[in-house]
């Protein structure tokens, strides 16, 4: 084995060299990003506006507050209730709850399983918390002023 590694020696240290440098070769430049491109970004100070986006600021909001689908629902007060109070009805439902028109309790209280269905749809990462929570049920209690009613089954208001 020793006189193997004595007569090619040279070719051993060579291959190893070699080696090395192929290998430094392909760590260095894989880690190099070039950016060679000489376009500017419609963002970039000084650019004008992309015509696509402008047509959509210019635009009039093309949504409009909801309205129950039974019609019969009661009208609550201008300013409409708190519906907060209802447990599991938090102030980010409460605003997209207000969003789509529906201010009061007596408006939740009349919803059906269609408009719950409907109404459940657009909650996003919240569907099924009227359900659950039994939004109903509870806007049924206070919508009637049942305070006491409503802390024995749903517990305290808050």
């Amino acid at each position: 084995m020793s006189e193997l590694i004595q007569t090619y020696w040279p070719m051993i240290v060579a291959a190893l060299v070699l080696g090395v440098a192929v290998a430094w070769f392909v760590f260095s430049t894989s880690r190099k990003t070039r950016v060679t491109g000489t376009s500017r970004d419609v963002l970039d100070e000084g650019a004008a506006p992309a015509e696509r986006n402008k047509a959509l600021i210019d635009s009039a909001p093309a949504a409009t507050p909801m309205q129950p689908a039974g019609g019969a629902a009661a009208t609550p007060d201008a300013t409409g209730d708190d519906l907060t109070r209802i447990k599991g009805l938090g102030p980010k439902l409460a605003a997209t709850l207000r969003d789509m028109g529906v201010t009061g309790f007596a408006q939740i209280a009349a919803w059906d399983d269609a408009e719950i269905d409907r109404i459940d749809a657009r909650l996003g990462r919240f569907q099924g918390r009227i359900r659950r929570d039994d939004w109903v049920g509870q806007a049924k209690l206070l919508a009637q002023g049942e305070d006491a009613g409503f802390a024995q089954r749903y517990g305290k208001l808050s």
